[in-house]
């Protein structure tokens, strides 16, 4: 038997998942990270090379041995990570600096771009699909300005998964997914845009090769062999951005096909021609495809899935007890006790991720309203399926925006990450939008996005779209309940009149935003 490994470098923890060249998985080892301010630096996110090296390590060899394999059987590896997060080398290929995801540093250079060079967010816009909020540029400028002995060194750029990849095989490259995701690159040709860079006086030489999509771009060398135990003689293979590779695994990967990924951030996605030009109004963004040919536009949904944790750990210790004792996962408890809760949880109006507002976005700041003093009422049940149905109505609200934009008209969404395991989560996403919702047998599309690729660059298929074919296999499908759908459309609406309320709140320096985009 031969095998893929796909490295799924997320948000909140890092993943090694070990499949089958038939798409079964055989093995699956996670631990959770977490990306810390730097000391004296507002809303940065730092991105801790030596630990999380640790950690990958970890988890490559945890999956090893859960599968019980010769690793001589593991064809390829590919990898695949949270899109925007950035890390920066010397000349030696040695790591400098690195951010994850939402670091919102680079307040001062977003505002001296946008100052400075009239008009410039929106002329890179149209020509990428991102504005300046999670984009390269601004950061690289705010090294510069703040650790201008950094800077100086910099001589190459990549993005977190293709740093796992370079820390394997020795090579750094990217793809279209996920290089796209820096802002300085072009939709339509599926490569870097290195004159954004020189016309913002930040270095235009530090671009690394760009290869689509299941290109082999070297094997573990025997260094990375020490530290992880995977074979020399394994190839390794350009992955991509997590929810681009998340919907091939899903397959979703031909034109106006439509997806919703569940995991610590909700991503909503519709395929497109990359020849589409993207909205004037910023609104939505748009990202490049792992399928070349398409791009995606797409809406996000702010820390849906690590609300989740975020309340399981602050609120859910006796559940966490209960799962324990019947050996299932504490969501699944919360998810039994949920169901017994109306649709509209009793009213309780949840206040955490805005809809998409790509152009100039920013958040309330976290709450629930309209809470009863009756416990009967207002409990950790009730509190736990109104951020699930939270998650739907943002998701819903964003795949309308999309749908004003591409014109794309749809029946069904593919539904997968973390929450699609949530029977009573899919109902809710099938009933919100009124919708057909299917869930793929395996739920964790985005490490099978990324074992597709290394078996593309192993030659186990010929392409993406042919290995998505194969190995998509349907588990379960949730029809809409009408009558729901209808209730969840004044929920929807009662939802957005609330939250325009509480942007007020922090527009007046009342309260404090979830998170603002730089320069806001």
């Amino acid at each position: 038997m031969k095998y893929l490994m796909a490295i799924d470098a997320g948000t909140g923890s890092i993943r090694s998942v070990i499949f089958d060249t038939k798409g079964n998985q055989i093995s699956v080892a996670q631990k959770e990270w977490t990306h810390l301010e730097e000391e004296g630096v507002a809303n940065s996110m730092s991105f801790d090379f030596e630990k999380n090296w640790t950690l990958t390590c970890e988890v490559i060899k945890d999956s090893i041995a859960k599968a019980g394999i010769d690793v001589n059987e593991i064809l390829a590896l590919s990898a695949t990570s949270m899109r925007e997060g950035i890390v920066l080398y010397d000349e030696n290929g040695d790591e400098l600096w690195g951010v994850a995801n939402v670091d919102a540093r680079a307040c001062d250079e977003v505002k001296y771009l946008k100052e400075n060079f009239s008009g410039i967010e929106e002329e890179f816009y149209q020509l990428s699909g991102q504005t300046f909020a999670l984009g390269a540029l601004p950061r690289i400028l705010w090294l510069k300005n703040n650790r201008p002995e950094v800077y100086e060194r910099v001589a190459s750029i990549s993005m977190i998964g293709d740093w796992v990849l370079a820390k394997l095989s020795g090579v750094c490259a990217t793809d279209p997914s996920n290089g796209g995701t820096t802002g300085i690159f072009s939709l339509e040709s599926r490569d870097w845009m290195p004159s954004m860079a020189e016309k913002v006086g930040i270095k235009s030489g530090i671009f690394t090769p760009c290869y689509e999509v299941g290109t082999i771009i070297g094997s573990v060398t025997d260094e990375a062999s020490n530290q992880t135990n995977l074979s020399q003689k394994t190839k390794v293979v350009t992955g991509g951005g997590d929810v681009q590779l998340g919907c091939a695994g899903l397959g979703v990967v031909e034109e106006n096909q439509v997806a919703i990924l569940g995991g610590s951030f909700w991503q909503q996605v519709v395929n497109i021609p990359s020849s589409t030009k993207p909205p004037k109004d910023m609104g939505i963004r748009v990202n490049p495809h792992v399928v070349s040919g398409l791009s995606q536009a797409e809406g996000i949904t702010f820390f849906s899935g690590l609300v989740m944790r975020w309340f399981r750990d602050a609120f859910c210790d006796l559940e966490k007890l209960e799962a324990a004792d019947m050996g299932i996962d504490v969501y699944e408890v919360m998810e039994k006790k949920a169901s017994k809760i109306p649709v509209g949880s009793n009213g309780i109006i949840p206040i955490f991720s805005d809809a998409m507002k790509y152009g100039k976005w920013y958040h309330a700041s976290p709450s629930f309203l309209n809470l009863s003093i009756d416990a009967s009422v207002c409990n950790k049940a009730s509190m736990f399926r109104s951020l699930q149905e939270n998650a739907a109505i943002v998701s819903a609200i964003n795949l309308e925006n999309i749908q004003k934009f591409s014109g794309v008209k749809f029946d069904e969404v593919v539904f997968a990450g973390g929450a699609s395991k949530g029977a009573l989560w899919s109902q809710i996403v099938a009933d919100v939008l009124g919708k057909k919702v299917k869930i793929p047998k395996v739920t964790e599309a985005t490490a099978l996005g990324a074992a597709m690729s290394a078996g593309v660059g192993a030659g186990v298929y010929s392409s993406l779209v042919d290995a998505s074919k194969q190995l998509v296999v349907w588990d379960k499908v949730y029809e809409p309940d009408m009558q729901n759908h209808e209730l969840y459309q004044d929920i929807k609406n009662r939802w957005r009149d609330a939250y325009s309320a509480q942007l007020k709140l922090v527009d007046s320096g009342i309260t404090t935003s979830m998170w603002k985009a730089p320069g806001l």
